[in-house]
């Protein structure tokens, strides 16, 4: 290994092509992401197929934008990186088949990366770059929460390498899936995420109050873990109840609320042709056309969903004395999210740490970052590495 610890990484787990060079895990080089958005908006979610598609097209280019922004070739890389999962089979077959193919094409060893572990990596280099003298690797609590995860782990530093315990998740849908479902609902743009966040500004939070009711045994299963997405993946039957998050059911409470007060697409221009290309395209437009029934509902919803995420990390946080809070993915770009968790932290003397804006969203300087430990440990892929569209990270 070369003195400068250059890792390519690949991220192609979804619907973003990433591809990044960062050194020594600390120091981003170059970050590229080609986003499928405009491909995917008019369903208003992923299509899996058209994804893998879009993946195709822009693996090559996005790779070659990575070495040339970085100034290096690849004679210069010491490994590369590439997430195996979980995500989208079809996605992450591509960036995986590639990554084998260059590695093998240079002589370079592999790195498999878990998604997640990732994420949690985003903060990890964040934090590196701003203080690169200080130690910062310490035991924390990690809140991972996008369009596809809501999970909790216990993230501890040994021998160089991290380890990861799952203490709490997502019994059902994501809280990221529960913003993209409530936006389209509404007639508003994909992704929703930031759709919601700069609208629920403008409403009150106070006027439509949702709560989350608390998570019980299912007696029928007799212990065993439900059915759900990604059941397979998480013992959630052995999980704390506490910290188990569900977001169907505000998603359902949010549809009744719409049908009862007339809402549903309110945020369309009022149009009988009204197609998906005629949704929002600024927030000025969106606020325009939302009513203020709308815009109260979309803060009200917001505060709740930001609410229960504070409440269970909290408390998961104080159960396992955890003094850190790592908080990354998709929704914490959320301005409010980081506002009341930056507040509520701070209050109770614990620090919160996010990534910046860029690598919230899924990228590739995380899975670059999070294989750095591996690299120095000689932990390298096998040549049957595949895709694992639901690989579980930590015990």
């Amino acid at each position: 290994m070369s003195p400068r610890g250059l890792i390519l990484g690949i991220e192609t787990s979804c619907d973003e092509t990433a591809a990044a060079v960062v050194e020594r895990g600390a120091r981003t080089l170059s970050s590229v992401v080609a986003s499928q958005i405009s491909t995917h908006a008019r369903y208003g979610g992923v299509v899996p197929e058209l994804a893998s598609r879009e993946h195709l097209r822009a693996m090559v280019p996005v790779v070659r934008a990575a070495l040339a922004e970085a100034g290096i070739s690849l004679g210069d890389l010491d490994a590369i990186a590439v997430t195996s999962g979980p995500g989208l089979a079809g996605a992450l077959l591509v960036g995986i088949t590639y990554a084998k193919a260059l590695a093998f094409a240079q002589g370079l060893p592999l790195i498999a990366v878990n998604h997640l572990e990732g994420h949690i990596h985003a903060v990890l280099l964040n934090e590196r770059e701003q203080s690169p003298e200080e130690k910062l690797e310490q035991t924390s609590l990690a809140l991972v929460v996008s369009g596809g995860h809501t999970h909790l782990y216990l993230a501890r530093p040994i021998d160089g390498d991290w380890h990861y315990r799952l203490v709490g998740r997502t019994v059902d849908d994501a809280a990221g899936e529960a913003y993209d479902k409530v936006a389209k609902l509404l007639g508003l743009g994909y992704p929703g995420g930031p759709w919601i966040d700069a609208l629920a500004q403008y409403g009150d939070p106070q006027a439509v109050p949702f709560s989350f009711a608390q998570i019980k045994r299912k007696v029928h299963l007799a212990g065993r873990a439900a059915r759900t997405k990604a059941a397979s993946t998480a013992p959630i039957a052995q999980l704390d109840p506490r910290f188990l998050f569900s977001f169907s059911g505000i998603k359902t409470a949010v549809l009744r609320y719409v049908d009862l007060h007339g809402l549903r697409g309110t945020s369309r221009p009022n149009s009988a042709t009204w197609e998906s290309e005629r949704l929002p395209r600024t927030r000025e437009e969106a606020v325009a056309l939302c009513p203020q029934p709308t815009l109260d509902l979309i803060a009200g919803f917001q505060r709740a969903v930001v609410g229960d995420l504070m409440k269970k990390t909290f408390a998961a946080a104080e159960s396992y004395g955890a003094r850190r809070l790592l908080i990354s993915g998709g929704v914490a770009a959320n301005r409010e999210l980081r506002a009341r968790f930056t507040a509520e932290a701070g209050r109770r003397g614990l620090s919160a740490a996010f990534p910046t804006l860029p690598l919230s969203t899924d990228n590739a300087a995380m899975i670059a970052a999070a294989a750095w430990p591996r690299l120095q440990a000689g932990k390298f892929a096998p040549g049957s590495l595949t895709a694992d569209p639901s690989l579980a990270l930590g015990v």
